[in-house]
């Protein structure tokens, strides 16, 4: 997986009923865009993260590459 500051990750809900949360990379802090990334949510929380399957990047181009 790699992102870019400005990226989009999505993380996909585990459950029924569980929405998608959405939080924009503010932060690439592995080498050459892999991961952890530091990432925001509309809701004021942040957080360093290293996705897993259950999450995708969107990235400003608009492409999508999902984790694998």
């Amino acid at each position: 997986m790699r992102a870019s500051e400005g990226d989009q990750l999505v993380q996909h809900g585990r459950v029924v009923g569980q929405h998608d949360r959405i939080g924009e990379i503010v932060q690439v802090l592995g080498e050459n865009g892999t991961p952890p990334y530091r990432v925001h949510f509309p809701d004021g929380h942040e957080s360093i993260m290293a996705p897993g399957p259950d999450c995708a990047v969107h990235s400003k181009a608009g492409s999508k590459e999902e984790y694998r």
